[in-house]
């Protein structure tokens, strides 16, 4: 007894012609409801922004270029271009004592970014600056022994100075987590045949970890940055005239609050959008040959 293969007949596979058949959309009402009530939502912030008289558009357009606020705006570039390079620069030597094969070293890189992340950036900043306080003069010389030369701290450790320490240790004690989780996300197959070549330590971390722990740094670092340049507006409890600090001056002068206060979030949106940009194009630098 034998079985046959029942098949449909030419002209009933024409009619499964799925070429013929008619597609419709899935519909999404309570997207669409949620994209209309957004939309309201935006339209009424614009319309008050354009309408409300409390936000006093004219008296924004006077301060945002007055000289006193460029001038302000370049003292927190450089605030944060210090805290960052110094930060950065030390966190580097950090991260890599943390990955020594000395006890020690890893010890003392480990607390030091314990006690550097505990205590808030406010309460370093003025313990910097009032560090007179506590040394009239630093002297180099000997360790526990007689000094060469000192120098006075209170000259030699200004308001400017100390916000520029402080920052720069706090952002350190970050930077040195960052590096060091971007060294670790490299296969150490590679540092081991690098070794088998004869290729010297230092030659290894150059030229072979760090280019690939960049892609795995880059968009952390880039994020510690722009809260570093937000977090610049901290120092304004040291009378520094940072962006922050001079736009309290100003409405403390005229009560011109709200206007004043757009100013500075005018510039922090715009010098971070310029930031953003430029972490795109580092980025893209550094994945070269990762992305096809």
């Amino acid at each position: 007894m034998s079985v046959t293969e029942h098949r449909p007949p030419a002209s009933d596979l024409a009619k499964d012609d799925f070429g013929a058949l008619k597609v419709v959309p899935v519909r999404h009402p309570w997207r669409w409801a949620a994209v209309l009530a957004t939309a309201v939502l935006v339209a009424q912030f614009a319309h008050g922004l354009a309408t409300n008289s409390g936000w006093e558009w004219e008296v924004f357009a006077e301060c945002f270029t007055a000289d006193v606020i460029l001038k302000a705006v370049w003292v927190t570039l450089q605030l944060t271009f210090y805290g960052t390079a110094l930060g950065f620069a030390l966190g580097i030597v950090i991260a890599f004592m943390r990955l020594s094969a000395s006890p020690f070293l890893r010890a003392v890189a480990f607390a030091y970014i314990w006690a550097f992340r505990s205590i808030p950036l406010i309460v370093q900043l003025l313990f910097w600056f009032n560090l007179a306080y506590l040394y009239k003069e630093l002297q180099f010389g000997i360790p526990f022994g007689p000094g060469f030369f000192s120098f006075d701290t209170m000259g030699l450790v200004g308001a400017m100075s100390a916000a520029v320490l402080g920052l720069a240790l706090h952002q350190a004690a970050y930077a040195a987590e960052i590096v060091r989780a971007g060294v670790l996300s490299v296969d150490s197959g590679q540092l081991e045949a690098a070794a088998a070549l004869g290729i010297p330590r230092l030659r290894q971390i150059r030229r072979i970890v760090l280019p690939q722990a960049m892609r795995s740094i880059l968009p952390n670092a880039a994020n510690e940055i722009i809260s570093l340049f937000k977090g610049t507006s901290i120092v304004s409890v040291m009378a520094i005239g940072e962006l922050f600090y001079q736009v309290q001056v100003i409405y403390g002068r005229n009560g011109r609050v709200v206007p004043l206060l757009m100013v500075a979030t005018a510039w922090y949106v715009l010098l971070t959008s310029a930031l953003s940009v430029l972490q795109h194009y580092v980025e893209r630098h550094f994945s070269k040959g990762a992305s096809r």
